[in-house]
């Protein structure tokens, strides 16, 4: 009775704890900013699906979102606003399309649910990495883990990429501690944002293939077949209109991969040839480091170096990426991170300096190079091209212990 109780406590704590901050939220800033552009197609899409029983992915529902959003139909230059997400996402946002509540406390709740799974996938990867920090250390880290750059766009934006972040971490950490059942649960509903995680997915089945976990590969596989059943029950034609929407996303985007800022904004004489040889040259990278999978029986340091790579390749390749995605490449960082405090003496004040320069460089390039409310492509340089070579230079170093 005792335990049960101190668990009723725990979990109404925990719900006031977050009502008080999704208050906090709406007071000081969606109250006034209201915004989180790309959470709102999908939540409007949905509301357009269960409410009235239209196609979010429909022109009437894309016409009905842009006005919205813009107060007009958007101009061809424009963001067009698609819905261009996977139907089951209607799933998850089922509860805030029936509250009868305004946009701003819909939106002071998702931001509020996005901040909370961002710290605590923050929270699974130390554990993932086994990193035991000192109590100040944790505290930097977790404000850290609010303050950086692409995790604070993150929030502003509305970004799904914090659920995914979230996900991604405990399925990796379930798999690591042998519940294989829930690993796989966790790794697909990362493909409510396919592009983040297509080939770490990929990756790890075949990992999974070598090391004969079918546990694992079953519940990835089960749980992938019911959310796509499930969609084609509610929409038998979600799948044509998402893949329809996906490919015409990059004729309306403005910046394209990391590979492309360099190719065709920075040496524009460069141009699509040599970003295609490079994205070939970069996937044959990574799958020349996949050679170490065979190789590892557990989710380790090793492995996780090597997810880390296909984390760097896979958004310096996509046609369109976001640096918003970039909150994965957590994992790989803090294995580094927690190299350095464990070999380095000063190692956690050193870190502590990482974090505050992080903070502050990252916002400061932003805010130099900010064109009108669009951000500039150099911000999709600095972390996968700074992390890619100290992630391959601790792969090597592990070949030659």
């Amino acid at each position: 009775m005792r335990e049960r109780r101190e668990k009723a406590i725990a979990v109404i704590g925990t719900l006031l704890l977050f009502a008080l901050l999704v208050v906090a939220v709406r007071q000081l800033f969606t109250l006034e900013a209201v915004g989180a552009n790309d959470f709102y197609p999908r939540w409007k899409g949905a509301v357009l699906f269960w409410r009235d029983g239209i196609d979010p992915y429909s022109d009437m529902a894309t016409e009905a979102i842009q006005r919205d959003m813009y107060g007009r139909l958007a101009l061809p230059e424009e963001d067009q606003v698609l819905f261009v997400y996977p139907f089951y996402v209607t799933f998850l946002l089922l509860p805030l399309v029936w509250l009868p509540l305004g946009y701003s406390w819909i939106q002071a709740i998702w931001l509020t649910t996005l901040l909370v799974g961002m710290v605590t996938a923050v929270v699974l990867t130390l554990r993932l990495v086994n990193w035991q920090q000192p109590v100040w250390l944790f505290a930097l880290t977790m404000l850290w883990a609010v303050l950086f750059y692409h995790f604070t766009r993150t929030i502003i934006l509305g970004q799904f990429a914090a659920l995914v972040f979230l996900w991604l971490a405990a399925a990796l950490l379930a798999l690591q501690r042998g519940r294989e059942g829930w690993a796989g649960f966790w790794l697909a509903l990362t493909t409510m944002k396919p592009q983040m995680t297509v080939l770490l997915i990929l990756a790890l089945l075949l990992w999974a293939l070598a090391r004969r976990r079918w546990r694992f590969v079953a519940s990835f596989s089960l749980t992938i077949a019911a959310l796509f059943a499930l969609s084609f029950l509610f929409l038998p034609s979600w799948l044509t209109s998402f893949v329809r929407q996906v490919l015409f996303y990059p004729d309306y985007t403005i910046t394209g991969s990391p590979l492309w800022v360099i190719t065709g904004h920075y040496l524009p004489q460069l141009g699509q040839p040599v970003e295609r040889l490079l994205s070939v040259l970069a996937i044959g990278l990574m799958v020349w480091e996949w050679r170490r999978l065979w190789r590892e029986t557990a989710v380790g340091s090793q492995l996780l170096l090597v997810l880390g790579v296909t984390m760097v390749v896979t958004n310096l390749i996509l046609v369109r990426t976001a640096t918003t995605n970039y909150i994965i490449m957590t994992i790989p960082l803090f294995l580094l991170l927690r190299e350095l405090a464990m070999r380095w003496q000063g190692g956690n004040l050193g870190i502590a300096l990482f974090y505050g320069f992080s903070i502050l460089s990252s916002w400061a390039l932003f805010l130099a190079t900010i064109q009108g409310d669009t951000e500039h492509p150099i911000m999709y340089l600095p972390w996968p091209f700074a992390l890619l070579p100290l992630l391959l230079w601790q792969l090597y170093r592990a070949d030659n212990r």
